[in-house]
C-alpha cells in the first residue's frame, strides 16, 4: 500500500479517477492523494457528479503515469466522512483546503478512503514492476 500511495503522491501530479455514470464510464482528474490512519484518502465535494455517481457505486479504476511508469488501482472509494480526524488530516496537509471551503463545518466536505485494493505497476512496456491487494 506504501508503494501506491508513493507513486500517486510522489510520482505523478494528477491522478484520474474513473466511476460509472449509470451505464457509461465517467473519468476525471484527482490531485494528491492523503496517507492517514494507514489508509489512502481523497477529498472532493458532495455536490460534485463524482459523489453522486460514488454513492450509486463506489467502484473504481484510478490510474496515473509517472513520463517512465504507470498505475492501474481497481478499488473501492469508502466515503468517511464523518471522520473528523482524517478531514483534519487533509486541512493539515493542503494549505489550500480551507481557502476553497474545506472545513470541518462544511456537510459538502467529503473524504473517501480506498478499500479492496489491487494495485499494478507496469512499465512503459507493460511488464509488471508491482503488484499489491490492500
Amino acid at each position: 500500500m506504501r508503494e501506491t500511495f508513493k507513486f500517486l503522491k510522489e510520482n505523478t501530479k494528477v491522478n484520474y479517477v474513473s466511476t460509472i455514470n449509470g451505464d457509461k464510464p465517467s473519468c476525471r482528474p484527482f490531485g494528491d492523494p492523503v496517507l492517514f490512519d494507514n489508509k489512502i484518502y481523497v477529498l472532493t465535494n458532495k455536490k460534485k457528479n463524482v459523489s453522486k455517481q460514488l454513492e450509486i457505486n463506489n467502484n473504481v479504476c484510478i490510474v496515473a503515469y509517472d513520463n517512465t511508469n504507470w498505475i492501474r488501482i481497481n478499488c473501492k472509494l469508502i466515503d468517511d466522512s464523518s471522520n473528523m480526524d482524517a478531514k483534519q488530516a487533509i486541512i493539515n496537509e493542503f494549505d489550500w483546503a480551507e481557502e476553497q471551503g474545506y472545513t470541518l463545518d462544511n456537510p459538502n466536505f467529503q473524504v473517501l478512503y480506498v478499500a479492496d485494493a489491487e494495485a499494478t505497476i507496469y512499465d512503459e512496456a507493460g511488464n509488471v514492476l508491482y503488484n499489491n491487494k490492500f
